[in-house]
């Protein structure tokens, strides 16, 4: 169960928005507490949906043992939503003029200070579809009380990890940390489309298969 939670999770942690934004928090007037703040938005968000939806599918009973065709079905369905989220990200096109007209995230950004890092972090971290899956395996998995808090736990820690990791590196060592996340970003900024469908569609295909496999058997 921790393995295939962690594994949704580490695919829903890949976003090259949150990579921009962290490169942009280190450079400015004051970074630790930017991006400190930034952590505290993105672990919020993340937190609060992963308990809201644990306590929702619990309550539907699907950890229990009669409900195990809902509870494949339920992955099945997600399998089929990320697997349509990925082809939606690989078709649309973007805009003309989407670099001349910054998003909101961006725009926020572009003045860091506390209340800004704090709006950017919740905006960035709004789960999706794979944060989702990783949160279902832990919630329709019968588990003591304790593995169960350790489980989230650690989807919510992998989730966030573009936020806490650039600080982590940060404080190590600052010079180093602003340019390799710059050069990242540099390789990000034309490949960010690819990683985002590319973890996507091996989530949805995952949840697919082991949706199709426990409603077969």
């Amino acid at each position: 169960m921790l393995a295939e939670a962690a594994g949704f999770a580490f695919l829903s942690a890949l976003s090259p928005t949150a990579l921009l934004v962290a490169a942009i928090f280190l450079r400015s007037a004051n970074p630790r507490r930017t991006i400190l703040f930034f952590l505290f938005g993105a672990v919020l968000v993340t937190l609060a949906v992963g308990v809201v939806l644990f306590v929702v599918l619990r309550a539907g009973g699907l950890s229990q043992p009669d409900e195990r065709e809902a509870r494949y079905a339920l992955r099945l369905g997600l399998g089929v939503l990320a697997l349509g989220v990925s082809v939606l990200l690989a078709v649309r096109t973007p805009p003309p003029n989407q670099d001349k007209k910054p998003s909101r995230v961006m725009r926020l950004a572009a003045q860091p200070g506390p209340r800004s890092a704090f709006t950017v972090g919740l905006l960035v971290f709004i789960p999706g579809v794979t944060y989702v899956a990783s949160v279902q395996v832990v919630a329709t998995t019968a588990a003591d009380p304790p593995l169960v808090v350790l489980a989230l736990t650690l989807v919510v820690a992998i989730d966030v990890t573009l936020a806490w990791l650039p600080l982590l590196l940060f404080i190590a060592a600052p010079e180093a940390t602003r340019r390799r996340l710059d050069a990242v970003n540099g390789r990000l900024h034309a490949h960010g489309r690819q990683v985002l469908v590319a973890a996507t569609t091996i989530a949805g295909l995952a949840l697919l298969l082991d949706g199709a496999a426990g409603l077969a058997s």
